[in-house]
């Protein structure tokens, strides 16, 4: 299997910015980050949601039945 050693990596960047120059490798990168960011607010507000829906699925199961309380009197007690 190839590794890329830091002198590949060198030129792999020297080339890019070439190509693209300064500003637009700025730009991109930026966006990159950016990115990043919106990526990991979306997977953190999708497991709060779901985290919120199992809490709910929990608090709807267990609601007590309409079945009534029998609770048992002295004369039941002999």
């Amino acid at each position: 299997m190839m590794h890329m050693s830091p002198l590949h990596l060198l030129v792999v960047a020297i080339v890019v910015l070439v190509l693209f120059g300064r500003g637009k490798v700025s730009s991109l990168m930026g966006e990159f980050g950016r990115g990043i960011t919106a990526f990991k607010k979306g997977v953190s507000d999708g497991s709060s949601e779901i985290e919120k829906e199992a809490a709910a699925k929990a608090a709807r199961d267990v609601t007590p039945t309409d079945a009534p309380i029998i609770v048992p009197t002295e004369k039941d007690k002999v």
